[in-house]
């Protein structure tokens, strides 16, 4: 083979995948494995590090093996990876002090309310972009330099380097001659200043943290270094690095202010395009960076849903509807609309733009003449208006209004939650060819940095779509449908008591 091809190394939360692309942004070979999730204690979620670091290396030289290529027709690494996931290890054996502790994790929610209770929130919120809150990496850190022995002391010693999982993948791939992360992974620390694009000393304070334990922080578009030769049998240019969601928005080719991406996984997360404008949402959505290329900073909305596809699995194993998730199409098409019932999956309490931990999943509407298609399609309505419900929270937060929405992961692939997703907009819905934009941002932001692409227009230039989804649902119908949701939610929220 002799064109050159772009490797992207996909981290995530359950498994570590590896991704040949070629020019054309094509994939060539995947390699995947899984690992072990840890749950020490309810309400704690732990990876090892060295399973994530050994599972990312084994599938990136499987992926390689398999194309038959050596690294010299790699052309460049780009990292993509779950983002607020923790990790500390000593900076001259590189040995890990404490498991990874992951972004789902809960443990340090108490001491979140305590920062609340004593004022910090706005603080946080107007430096960080961020709501506050155990799910990023702050409070993860502090808790790990709290109670592992001689944590403290050490780190105060210059002594421990505490990294996302991009920082950890790079200083292993380099030996250790680079500590860093890119703009958009800092950008979910909740240590990170949005404005001056630097560690905020005033949080480090906060939550006592020391300034040398942080990686330098970078571009997600450059060359960094060199992957070290003992890993392949050529140095590989390290070019790209973006958290998971930040790479789908790129992927996607969401260059433009305005422009709004939904991955569909188990929940569902959408991000919307604010340009060189941090703007600040009244609507309980996370500002965040979106990338830094060429000087230049992107901002991005966030909103998350809980339960998105895991509504389905819902479907699935405790209804035992369906034997398959992808039943769930066949069966909700079976009838023309929900019958009247609605389903709101707040099965682990409502994400954006609600913020309700004490919502529970609803069921209501429910009539003699109910059955289970209405429920599948129920289903699928569910997670459709959530994801309009965030869209709409981010249009009044930007005061812009949405023309289009790009769409991507598993559930993207059901037609029939697609054409209900644009029936509720009344705009178009776009699914590109690759639904694996996440892996594909990081190849794009590697890519341009060694010149594979040449520039940002010649990548959107080829960017192919799989199919555009049309509304056809008369207004007055989905102004009705969106009435009685919002009716349900109503009678979703606050169910279990504090």
């Amino acid at each position: 083979m002799n064109e050159k091809l772009i490797l992207a190394l996909d981290q995530g939360t359950t498994s570590s995948r590896a991704i040949l692309f070629d020019k054309s942004g094509e994939i060539k070979f995947v390699s995947q494995r899984s690992f072990e999730q840890i749950f020490p204690t309810p309400g704690w979620v732990e990876h090892d590090p060295y399973e994530i670091w050994s599972s990312q290396i084994s599938v990136a030289a499987e992926v390689i093996a398999k194309a038959g290529i050596s690294g010299l027709e790699v052309a460049g690494i780009g990292i993509t990876n779950q983002r607020e996931t923790t990790i500390v290890w000593d900076r001259h054996t590189s040995e890990p002090i404490y498991n990874a502790i992951v972004w789902q994790d809960r443990r340090t929610s108490n001491y979140c309310n305590e920062l609340k209770k004593q004022g910090h929130a706005d603080n946080i919120k107007k430096k960080t972009g961020l709501v506050l809150d155990a799910y990023f990496s702050a409070t993860k850190l502090k808790w790990i330099l709290d109670n592992v022995q001689g944590a403290r002391e050490k780190a105060e010693a210059g002594d421990l380097c505490f990294g996302t999982v991009d920082t950890w993948l790079i200083w292993k791939l380099t030996r250790g001659k680079m500590f860093i992360t890119d703009v958009s992974n800092a950008s979910r620390t909740m240590l990170f200043n949005i404005r001056t694009l630097d560690w905020d000393d005033e949080l480090l304070k906060l939550f006592d943290i020391p300034r040398a334990m942080l990686p330098e922080i970078k571009q997600s578009s450059e060359v960094y270094g060199e992957t070290s030769t003992t890993l392949f049998s050529t140095k590989i240019p390290i070019a790209g690095i973006a958290g998971d969601q930040q790479a789908a928005l790129f992927g996607q080719m969401c260059i433009q202010p305005g422009m709004v991406k939904n991955t569909y996984g188990t929940g569902c997360f959408l991000l919307m395009n604010t340009g060189k404008e941090a703007v600040y949402s009244k609507n309980n959505l996370l500002t965040t960076v979106a990338w830094k290329i060429n000087g230049k900073v992107n901002y991005a909305l966030e909103g998350s849903v809980f339960v998105g596809g895991a509504a389905i699995q819902w479907l699935r194993d405790g209804l035992k509807i369906i034997d398959h998730a992808s039943d769930v199409n066949q069966l909700a098409s079976t009838v023309e609309d929900n019958g009247g019932a609605y389903f709101v999956p707040a099965l682990t309490g409502l994400g954006a733009p609600y913020w309700d931990q004490y919502a529970r999943g609803t069921l209501i509407g429910i009539t003699r003449g109910t059955t289970n298609a209405h429920i599948a399609r129920a289903t699928l309505e569910g997670i459709a208006f959530q994801v309009y419900d965030i869209v709409k929270a981010m249009e009044a937060d930007a005061d812009t209004k949405s023309k289009e929405l790009r769409v991507d992961g598993g559930a993207s692939s059901s037609d029939l939650l697609m054409q209900i997703q644009s029936d509720l907009f009344g705009f178009k819905i776009i699914r590109p060819k690759t639904l694996e934009t996440t892996a594909l941002g990081a190849a794009y932001l590697a890519g341009l940095a060694v010149g594979f692409w040449d520039s940002i227009e010649h990548i959107h230039a080829q960017h192919v779509v799989d199919k555009e989804f049309q509304p056809n649902l008369n207004e007055e119908k989905s102004n009705k449908m969106l009435e009685s949701w919002h009716k349900a939610v109503k009678r979703a929220q606050s169910w279990i008591e504090e």
